[in-house]
């Protein structure tokens, strides 16, 4: 039985905020390109401690850890800006910040995902995916 979600970047991110919730280390989640690149972007602003690909099954599974045994996660809130039913675009000069600076909003660009900042940094407006502090 396979269960099609209709926002993986949101059934990505409730995920990671339920484990989180309950205290687990690492979840594991059907793979996609676009979850794949939001994971690793997590990870190198050290929001995630690892993410990798588990071969041997059919469609793939991403194992995403959450944090260290005997660590609290880093994630306060984490949520999705732009969903299906509502587009969020920002030009360069109107990508949001999070809590002042300390948390981080993730934009698709025409380069790819990329952090707020990064966005801002190369003049790259585009789709507001989600922000995380």
């Amino acid at each position: 039985m396979s269960l099609q979600t209709t926002d993986p970047i949101a059934d990505l991110l409730t995920r990671i905020r339920n484990a989180a919730a309950v205290g687990k280390r690492e979840i594991r989640v059907p793979t996609s390109k676009i979850k794949h690149v939001v994971a690793e972007q997590l990870v190198k602003n050290g929001y995630l401690v690892d993410v990798k690909l588990e071969d041997g099954k059919p469609r793939g599974t991403l194992v995403v850890t959450i944090n260290n045994e005997g660590e609290n996660s880093t994630i306060n809130e984490i949520a999705r800006v732009s969903k299906p039913g509502r587009r969020v675009y920002a030009s360069a000069s109107e990508i949001p910040k999070v809590k002042s600076g300390r948390g981080i909003v993730l934009v698709s660009t025409s380069r790819g995902v990329m952090t707020g900042s990064e966005a801002v940094r190369n003049k790259l407006g585009g789709e507001v995916l989600l922000k995380v502090y």
